[in-house]
């Protein structure tokens, strides 16, 4: 059979729905339908006619659910040149604030609450420490991307943030630089961090779930320079529009076991790692987020309310705010999208399009499936 993502959930879906039955999240059934679906008649499709060698091609609508391997490539590479407009000519820092182990299971379970909790309070722990004059004294800029798996695909939640070594004083209206080699205090930053983290979950009923000696521990924040901005961002884009794991990793699946390759984190080495197909399965759709929620967020001057503020940054930089740039931006990106015959390499023109069959809603999708399968 195909190594890949959807073979594997078109081949094992009916047993791990038969498996795990009630347990699975809506949003988990609504992957795996999709997943399955992508790329099939199921989706519709496109006809394409070359004019240069006189041939008509066929292609079957994507998904385009986040969680699907196939799916999303476009948008990733319009999101890396969307953000690296925003970037400022400064130095910039990677912070990544990461949940400890012990609230692993109890995140898992309630995904939609403590995300939000994590993003709010990592942020505001920052901002706390930038506003103090002895290391920024200023407003800075925050995108957060939340980050859910290891290599190995074991569930590890954790948000990065991309932050400009730096700060704008709003009643000068200056830049305000800071040391490109220390930024802010990491162990401060934990404290705080951890500190805000427990007082918002605190007044939640998951509280009490969470053991004592898990605010006794340190709450891990990392600090890392990365230059201009434009390689982290790169680095971002691999969790913003994908999930997981490639199908390029994916070596093969024999006797109910999924072998792929992943790289150590310790040594760099690449490694091989054999997993049951309910496992991989299981450990695979454990990322798929609550319906609707957001893993990409803006704070401080790069945040939706702060747009005129960003402005003024910008021309401190002399970097000039030329609205009319849209329209030359959305051509380049049509003309990056248009299908090439597989056969000349020339443009194609579109004659015919279908679309999707009616899908049955998550539920009774699973029931329908289990049934016929």
């Amino acid at each position: 059979m195909s190594f890949t993502i959807n073979e594997i959930f078109r081949h094992y879906a009916a047993e791990y729905l038969n498996k795990y039955g009630r347990n699975i999240p809506v949003s988990h059934l609504k992957a795996i339908r999709d997943i399955i679906n992508c790329r099939t008649p199921i989706m519709g499709g496109t006809t394409y006619f070359c004019e240069e060698c006189n041939t008509y091609h066929y292609s079957y609508h994507s998904c385009k659910n986040r969680n699907c391997s196939q799916c999303q490539n476009e948008n990733n590479q319009e999101w890396i040149k969307k953000q690296v407009k925003k970037l400022l000519p400064v130095k910039y820092f990677l912070l990544t604030f990461t949940l400890p182990a012990e609230l692993r299971t109890i995140t898992r379970s309630n995904q939609k609450l403590i995300y939000s909790i994590l993003f709010k309070t990592a942020a505001a722990s920052f901002q706390k420490l930038a506003k103090d004059p002895k290391y920024i004294g200023g407003q800075t800029g925050m995108l957060a991307v939340l980050h859910t798996w290891s290599r190995t695909l074991y569930y590890h939640p954790h948000i990065h943030f991309i932050v400009p070594c730096g700060g704008y004083d709003i009643e000068r209206n200056e830049w305000i630089k800071a040391n490109h080699k220390f930024l802010v205090p990491v162990r401060a930053l934990s404290k705080i961090f951890k500190t805000k983290f427990r007082d918002a979950l605190y007044h939640t009923e998951l509280y009490k779930k969470v053991p004592v000696t898990v605010w006794k521990k340190d709450f891990v924040v990392n600090a890392e320079p990365v230059g201009k901005g434009k390689s982290a961002l790169k680095y971002l884009a691999q969790y913003v529009y994908k999930i997981a794991i490639s199908n390029k990793r994916i070596i093969n699946v024999k006797k109910h076991k999924v072998k792929f390759r992943y790289k150590e984190s310790a040594t760099g080495k690449n490694k091989i790692m054999t997993l049951d197909v309910m496992e991989f399965m299981r450990r695979y759709l454990q990322h798929v987020l609550p319906s609707g929620f957001q893993k990409i967020r803006y704070y401080g001057f790069l945040s939706s309310a702060a747009k005129k503020t960003f402005k003024k940054i910008r021309l401190l930089f002399g970097i000039e705010v030329n609205n009319k740039s849209t329209g030359k931006i959305t051509k380049k990106v049509e003309s990056d999208r248009l299908i090439k015959c597989p056969k000349c390499g020339s443009a194609m023109v579109i004659k015919e399009e279908s679309r999707y069959l009616k899908r049955a809603p998550p539920k009774l999708w699973a029931r329908i499936f289990i049934n016929c399968c």
